[in-house]
């Protein structure tokens, strides 16, 4: 069986994903060690370091699995790294409460560092879209390998896509965005064409996010205005504690401009793209569901980003 062994670095601000290849007589992934000390997580000293399998995904490449990794230390505890480790923890604590959520991914193809300021919003032909090609194959690739994506469109910029994961428990959701990413990299390799998950990529072009969509079993039973109220409320309580986890560089996105809302200030409303956290129709006339957390940006590390948003909403 070929492995292909994915795994994050110890890069700051945000950590980088890195892969290797292992042919293998067993059926099922093994324990595997890497080079700590290339990958900002150790010194040439003590430089082994430990890939433990977590989740296993169809390779959409080649024959075998994608291996999704925690990284741990020699005598097998978590590296300081580890950011996945933590939110685990923290779903311990919020059993029984149903925490389901989806991220609104997007992205941009440097295919034209300037492109046309026209409209691009799920549009179609050559004018207005660019690397629809590389977006679809992405789409076919998750689902191949496993992935809870549920969609895809064609955002403002020309070259610049949204995909959608879950809704899935908070630990999957964030495992599966990582993967997304990798394919999404590994097929942009192939295409000759650079990703950016810049919050703000073009200076005065709409920016990128990956808006939080998030829901409790209070939130999708309770009559609207009351659990999601606390929701709400809890949110915006904690919006100077949120936004750095919500991205490097953020704040370059969140002007208060271009369907994005104010780094200063914490709004909400129905149906408003311009809020920090909207409330969507299906919500509103159902009386319950989730609320979209919009102000997180493209290049969020999930795992951070959830810790961030579930320690505060510890019911």
């Amino acid at each position: 069986m070929i492995f292909e062994y994915v795994w994050l670095d110890g890069a700051e601000p945000l950590p980088n994903l890195r892969s290797k290849i292992r042919v293998s007589s067993s059926s099922k992934p093994s324990m595997w060690t890497f080079d700590g000390s290339s990958t900002y997580q150790a010194n040439t000293e003590e430089s082994d370091l430990l890939l433990k399998p977590v989740r296993v995904y169809n390779n959409p490449f080649m024959k075998g699995k994608l291996v999704l990794c925690e990284v741990l230390n020699p005598d097998k505890t978590p590296h300081q790294s580890n950011k996945r480790r933590r939110l685990i923890e923290v779903c311990e604590h919020l059993k029984g409460k149903g925490p389901l959520v989806g991220f609104e991914q997007e992205y941009l193809l440097y295919e034209d560092r300037q492109p046309p300021k026209i409209n691009a919003y799920c549009g179609v032909g050559l004018d207005r879209i660019k690397g629809r090609d590389i977006a679809e194959r992405h789409l076919a690739a998750c689902i191949k390998a496993g992935i809870k994506i549920s969609g895809m469109n064609a955002e403002v910029v020309p070259a610049q896509w949204e995909y959608q994961i879950g809704p899935a428990n908070p630990v999957r959701a964030a495992d599966d965005l990582w993967m997304s990413r990798y394919i999404l990299y590994k097929i942009c390799e192939e295409k000759g064409v650079e990703v950016s998950f810049e919050p703000k990529p073009i200076h005065d072009r709409h920016g990128s996010g990956c808006h939080i969509n998030l829901s409790f079993k209070k939130t999708r039973n309770a009559a609207f205005g009351k659990a999601i109220g606390e929701l709400i409320k809890k949110l915006g309580d904690n919006h100077n504690y949120l936004l750095p986890h919500y991205g490097p560089g953020n704040e370059k996105r969140l002007t208060g401009d271009l369907e994005a809302s104010d780094y200063n200030k914490f709004t909400w409303g129905i149906m408003d793209r311009t809020a920090s956290v909207r409330i969507p129709i299906s919500t509103y006339k159902g009386k319950a569901g989730y609320i979209e957390d919009r102000r997180p940006g493209a290049n969020i590390d999930p795992y951070v980003a959830l810790c961030a948003i579930l320690e505060c909403l510890m019911w």
